[in-house]
């Protein structure tokens, strides 16, 4: 059965908030929506993404990760007080991920990571008729990784200033997820 991924990456009031929905279906990743919008209240935002969750497509079928880092927690907060499981994703600079509850700290080279190596091996798939595929293949074609020479550390982020890296961000979230081993539950 097919499962889906929700990134949502959320930007301050002026900068773009992006949704990237991907499937998890026979080994391969689909990116089956992207949609991204700026001057938006918060509030409806976790409107528009609730409205996604519940549509006839994902309801029941999909993990929701939240960008928790920035206005996030402010974000998930929402979605917390309207009853919405998530993972929400606080993304840093380090070496480890680690995980308390529904919080996850991940480091962002592990995110991008888990983007491009299904980008390379082809196993994930980017439908041309996506509206936003185009926009999103760009922010691809613009997304560096920066090493710092005098102390080793590596960022990553758009190459010029003025691009985006929204749908970037919300595609890793979600690809990260399904690539991301879900703990089991054992009763007894």
């Amino acid at each position: 059965m097919s499962r889906f991924h929700v990134g949502l990456d959320l930007g301050q009031a002026s900068d773009y908030t992006a949704i990237a929905v991907v499937e998890a279906a026979a080994g391969d990743l689909h990116v089956r929506h992207l949609e991204r919008f700026r001057n938006t209240l918060y509030p409806d935002v976790a409107d528009r993404v609730g409205a996604l969750l519940d549509s006839p497509q994902l309801k029941g079928k999909a993990d929701l990760v939240i960008d928790a880092t920035g206005v996030g927690p402010a974000v998930t907060d929402i979605f917390t007080k309207r009853g919405r499981s998530f993972k929400a994703v606080k993304i840093h600079g380090g070496d480890a991920e680690s995980r308390e509850g529904s919080i996850y700290r991940v480091p962002k080279r592990n995110l991008i990571s888990a983007l491009q190596a299904t980008l390379q091996t082809g196993t994930l798939k980017i439908a041309s008729s996506l509206e936003l595929a185009e926009v999103l293949r760009g922010e691809l074609l613009n997304f560096r990784v920066k090493v710092n020479i005098a102390t080793g550390h590596d960022s990553y982020e758009h190459w010029r200033e003025g691009d985006h890296d929204d749908l970037v961000l919300a595609a890793a979230m979600a690809v990260w997820s399904a690539r991301t081993p879900q703990p089991t539950i054992v009763y007894v």
